[in-house]
Protein backbone atom coordinates (compact mmCIF):
# COMPACT_ATOMS: atom_id res chain seq x y z
CA UNK A 1 0.00 0.00 0.00
CA UNK A 2 1.28 3.44 -0.92
CA UNK A 3 1.00 6.21 1.69
CA UNK A 4 2.51 9.70 1.51
CA UNK A 5 4.80 8.91 -1.44
CA UNK A 6 6.19 5.81 0.27
CA UNK A 7 5.57 2.09 0.47
CA UNK A 8 6.88 -0.93 2.32
CA UNK A 9 7.81 -4.29 0.86
CA UNK A 10 8.46 -7.44 2.87
CA UNK A 11 10.77 -10.21 1.69
CA UNK A 12 10.90 -13.61 3.38
CA UNK A 13 12.93 -16.82 3.54
CA UNK A 14 10.70 -18.41 0.85
CA UNK A 15 11.98 -15.97 -1.83
CA UNK A 16 8.77 -13.96 -1.91
CA UNK A 17 7.87 -10.28 -1.83
CA UNK A 18 4.47 -9.48 -0.32
CA UNK A 19 3.83 -6.93 -3.10
CA UNK A 20 3.43 -7.61 -6.83
CA UNK A 21 2.95 -4.05 -8.03
CA UNK A 22 3.54 -0.50 -6.87
CA UNK A 23 1.50 2.44 -8.14
CA UNK A 24 3.29 5.70 -7.40
CA UNK A 25 0.92 8.69 -7.16
CA UNK A 26 1.59 11.24 -9.93
CA UNK A 27 1.61 13.98 -7.27
CA UNK A 28 4.86 12.59 -5.76
CA UNK A 29 8.21 14.09 -6.73
CA UNK A 30 10.23 11.69 -4.54
CA UNK A 31 9.26 8.13 -3.64
CA UNK A 32 10.57 5.97 -0.81
CA UNK A 33 10.57 2.17 -0.73
CA UNK A 34 11.30 0.47 2.58
CA UNK A 35 12.33 -3.19 2.43
CA UNK A 36 11.87 -5.37 5.50
CA UNK A 37 13.32 -8.88 5.54
CA UNK A 38 10.86 -10.75 7.75
CA UNK A 39 12.76 -14.03 7.51
CA UNK A 40 15.53 -15.37 9.71
CA UNK A 41 18.27 -16.34 7.25
CA UNK A 42 21.42 -14.25 6.86
CA UNK A 43 22.11 -12.03 3.84
CA UNK A 44 24.79 -14.44 2.58
CA UNK A 45 22.20 -17.25 2.39
CA UNK A 46 18.89 -15.52 1.64
CA UNK A 47 19.66 -11.84 1.13
CA UNK A 48 17.16 -9.49 -0.44
CA UNK A 49 17.26 -6.09 -2.05
CA UNK A 50 14.98 -4.04 -4.27
CA UNK A 51 16.32 -2.95 -7.65
CA UNK A 52 14.25 -0.84 -10.07
CA UNK A 53 14.92 -0.84 -13.81
CA UNK A 54 13.09 -0.90 -17.12
CA UNK A 55 11.63 -4.35 -17.72
CA UNK A 56 13.68 -4.69 -20.91
CA UNK A 57 16.89 -4.21 -18.87
CA UNK A 58 16.08 -6.47 -15.91
CA UNK A 59 17.81 -9.59 -17.24
CA UNK A 60 21.01 -7.72 -18.16
CA UNK A 61 21.03 -5.74 -14.89
CA UNK A 62 20.57 -9.00 -13.00
CA UNK A 63 23.37 -10.74 -14.96
CA UNK A 64 25.76 -7.83 -14.35
CA UNK A 65 24.76 -7.78 -10.68
CA UNK A 66 25.58 -11.46 -10.36
CA UNK A 67 29.02 -10.79 -11.85
CA UNK A 68 29.51 -7.88 -9.40
CA UNK A 69 29.10 -10.40 -6.59
CA UNK A 70 28.09 -10.31 -2.93
CA UNK A 71 30.48 -7.52 -1.92
CA UNK A 72 28.60 -5.20 -4.29
CA UNK A 73 25.21 -6.47 -3.07
CA UNK A 74 24.68 -8.11 -6.48
CA UNK A 75 24.34 -4.66 -8.07
CA UNK A 76 26.87 -3.49 -10.66
CA UNK A 77 28.35 -0.22 -9.32
CA UNK A 78 27.39 2.80 -11.40
CA UNK A 79 24.91 0.89 -13.59
CA UNK A 80 23.01 3.68 -15.41
CA UNK A 81 20.13 1.30 -16.21
CA UNK A 82 19.19 1.14 -12.52
CA UNK A 83 16.65 3.73 -11.39
CA UNK A 84 17.30 2.99 -7.71
CA UNK A 85 18.25 0.12 -5.41
CA UNK A 86 18.46 -0.73 -1.73
CA UNK A 87 21.34 -2.43 -0.02
CA UNK A 88 21.26 -6.22 0.38
CA UNK A 89 19.88 -7.26 3.77
CA UNK A 90 19.32 -10.46 5.74
CA UNK A 91 16.63 -11.71 8.10
CA UNK A 92 15.36 -9.23 10.66
CA UNK A 93 16.89 -6.24 8.87
CA UNK A 94 15.34 -3.28 7.07
CA UNK A 95 16.60 -0.72 4.56
CA UNK A 96 15.16 1.90 2.24
CA UNK A 97 15.81 3.88 -0.91
CA UNK A 98 14.35 7.17 -2.12
CA UNK A 99 14.45 8.32 -5.73
CA UNK A 100 13.01 11.03 -7.99
CA UNK A 101 9.72 9.87 -9.50
CA UNK A 102 10.77 11.57 -12.76
CA UNK A 103 13.20 8.67 -13.32
CA UNK A 104 10.21 6.43 -14.13
CA UNK A 105 8.98 7.51 -17.55
CA UNK A 106 5.90 5.63 -18.75
CA UNK A 107 5.09 1.99 -18.15
CA UNK A 108 7.48 -0.92 -18.40
CA UNK A 109 9.43 -0.64 -15.13
CA UNK A 110 9.93 -3.45 -12.66
CA UNK A 111 11.31 -3.94 -9.19
CA UNK A 112 13.14 -7.15 -8.35
CA UNK A 113 15.61 -8.80 -5.99
CA UNK A 114 19.05 -9.24 -7.59
CA UNK A 115 20.28 -11.95 -5.17
CA UNK A 116 21.23 -14.95 -7.37
CA UNK A 117 18.13 -16.82 -8.51
CA UNK A 118 15.62 -14.57 -6.76
CA UNK A 119 14.45 -12.34 -9.63
CA UNK A 120 12.39 -15.17 -11.15
CA UNK A 121 10.01 -15.06 -8.15
CA UNK A 122 10.76 -11.77 -6.41
CA UNK A 123 9.59 -9.14 -8.86
CA UNK A 124 6.76 -6.80 -9.68
CA UNK A 125 5.78 -3.75 -11.69
CA UNK A 126 6.15 -0.14 -10.69
CA UNK A 127 4.14 2.58 -12.41
CA UNK A 128 3.41 6.26 -11.93
CA UNK A 129 -0.24 7.31 -11.95
CA UNK A 130 -1.53 9.63 -14.63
Amino acid sequence: MVTDCATEIEGNDLMQFNVGSIAVPASCTEFKITLKHVGKLAAAVMGHNVVIAEASDVQAVNTDGLAAGPDAGYVKPGDARIVAHTELIGGGQATFVSFPVSKIQGDGYEFFCSFPGHAALMKGTITVGK
